[in-house]
């Protein structure tokens, strides 16, 4: 049995399913004291309300060998919607990259991309074989791009969902 086989990593995807992984209420009735039916119904509601999206496991991606973490800032030219679409459907095939966003800020960069690999070579290695070279006029489209690469030491690594829970309990004055 190893942790990146075909039966482990099946099973890893199916539980990134939303109708596949149910909350344990009677964890939760431990930890929080709730009714079951409190708990239900409050979940039922935060699903209703599209806060809750789903479950699903958390991978530590760097004990699978991906320590490098890009995040690319990057000046993406939209006068140009064909080059534009050529790009986004190069970013939808790229299973590297995980999160594509608009952003707003001082500077030219309108877009930042988060991506996981092994190694910088590797990195490079996708850029070019799954953009440059595949991407007719790619620098049209992407007219600047920043690189910024995370690796260990991690002096914090937290919960994005957990973060924004613990901030929403300090806002509302609960901690």
């Amino acid at each position: 049995m190893q942790i990146n086989d075909e039966v482990r990593l099946n099973i890893l995807k199916a539980l990134l399913d939303k109708t596949c992984v149910q909350p344990n209420l009677r964890r939760i009735k431990s930890k929080t004291k709730y009714h079951l039916a409190t708990i239900k119904g409050s979940i039922d509601f935060l699903t209703k309300e599209g806060i809750l999206t789903g479950y699903g496991p958390k991978i530590a991606f760097w004990k699978l060998g991906y320590k490098l973490e890009a995040i690319e800032l990057l000046q993406i030219d939209f006068s140009k919607p064909d080059l534009v679409e050529k790009y986004l459907n190069a970013v939808k095939n790229d299973p590297h990259v995980w999160s594509l966003n608009s952003i707003m800020g001082s500077g030219n960069y309108n877009v930042m991309s988060s991506q996981f690999y092994k190694d910088v070579e590797s990195y490079h290695k996708n850029v070019q074989e799954n953009y440059v070279k595949k991407i007719p006029n790619y620098y049209e489209v992407v007219k600047d791009r920043q690189v910024f690469y995370q690796t260990e030491p991690t002096f914090k690594r937290g919960s994005r969902t957990d973060a924004v829970i613990n901030v929403l309990r300090k806002e509302a004055g609960f901690d």
